[in-house]
């Protein structure tokens, strides 16, 4: 697959990281983003993507799980060295080149992957959840675990909308009666309906869906391993 276009090496340089160009670059790819799904008849295979940090370094991780049984397929995990502090807003430049690096790994094709973290539902409409359904060209649904944007309206159900600016940008979803919710959004190629009912049928146990959850583990477990 191509290295995705919206990282340069500016972009990706300690000594040349514009936020100006960084913003217009989201806001550019956001236009891009399909709010449709462009899923297979029946979904076979769902994965989960994090990143974990530890110094200068950053780890991803990838699991693939049948769907709907969750059953563990296959893993894997990169690591790539930092080179762009911590900016709200800004996190996935920071983070899609290890969470890219492996998924590019993976030998199983997954109709969909759960991302940790925002999709549509920031500020100018492409967080991490995006970046990466862009780079990838694949269906993506971004899972987190704190809202980012938008006010949360009244709502009779399991999810309730986010409203931004007069959009509904993503979904409060209670995975689990009892339990925080997490915030559902679009991250490219499918649909807002769509992405709330697949997160609800992969937390089976949890109140993370499996995938991320599973993906989670992997990067702490690689992380700890680099440190000792």
């Amino acid at each position: 697959m191509e290295r995705s276009p919206f990282i340069s090496r500016d972009l990706n340089s300690k000594i040349n990281f514009s936020l100006d160009k960084a913003e217009k670059i989201q806001r550019l790819l956001s236009k891009r983003i399909i709010a449709q799904d462009y899923l297979p008849r029946k979904i076979r295979y769902v994965a989960g993507v994090d990143v974990s940090y530890s110094n200068k370094h950053s780890f991803g991780a990838v699991v693939v799980l049948e769907y709907p049984s969750m059953k563990l397929v296959e893993q894997e995990t990169s690591s790539q060295r930092i080179s762009i502090p911590y900016i709200p807003t800004f996190l996935a430049f920071r983070e899609i080149p290890a969470a890219v690096a492996a998924a590019r790994k993976i030998k199983t094709r997954p109709d969909i992957f759960l991302v940790d973290g925002h999709g549509r539902a920031h500020p100018r409409r492409f967080g991490l959840a995006c970046h990466f359904g862009l780079s990838m060209k694949t269906p993506t649904i971004g899972v987190a675990k704190n809202i980012l944007c938008g006010d949360v309206k009244d709502f009779r159900g399991i999810w309730r909308p986010i409203i931004d600016e007069g959009e509904v940008i993503g979904a409060e979803v209670f995975t689990k009666a009892g339990k925080k919710p997490v915030y559902v959004s679009v991250g490219h190629m499918i649909s807002l309906e769509t992405s709330i009912r697949v997160v609800l049928e992969c937390a089976k146990k949890y109140r993370i869906p499996e995938p991320i959850r599973q993906a989670h583990i992997i990067a702490e477990r690689v992380k700890r391993s680099a440190i000792n």
